[in-house]
């Protein structure tokens, strides 16, 4: 199983004027170029299962673990990068875009859309 990512490590450090600069473009391009992507609540249990159905159905998919302290900032750069108003915890890329929540994944499952989704996608290879 893949070892997750902290948020702030993807972070660039802080300019001379005190803000990150190229924040939202370093997750903008992490989403458009990963085939999946998840922002996962440190210790969510609706996170842990998004990430055990994925990597169940063979997908290893980039993992961002987001704390308390950095939460705001991740929804700011979500909302910027177009995912809409206060994104909920687990959010889904697939293929570049918002797939969406444990909701949504877990409904694609099992209408059975979500393992077309991901071969679009170029995350299964069967």
């Amino acid at each position: 199983m893949q070892k997750a990512l902290l948020y702030r490590n993807l972070l660039p450090p802080a300019s001379s004027a005190g803000e990150s600069a190229g924040g939202p473009v370093n997750v903008r391009k992490l989403v458009a170029e990963k085939a999946v992507v998840v922002f996962a609540r440190k210790g969510c249990c609706m996170c842990h299962v998004v990430k055990l159905l994925l990597n169940g159905h063979g997908v290893n998919p980039t993992i961002l673990d987001v704390d308390d302290q950095n939460e705001g900032d991740v929804t700011n750069e979500l909302s910027r990068i177009g995912v809409g108003a206060a994104p909920q915890f687990p959010a889904v890329f697939v293929g570049g875009e918002l797939f969406g929540g444990l909701e949504q994944v877990m409904g694609a499952h099992i209408s059975g859309e979500l393992v077309p989704r991901l071969r679009e996608a170029r995350a299964l290879w069967l």
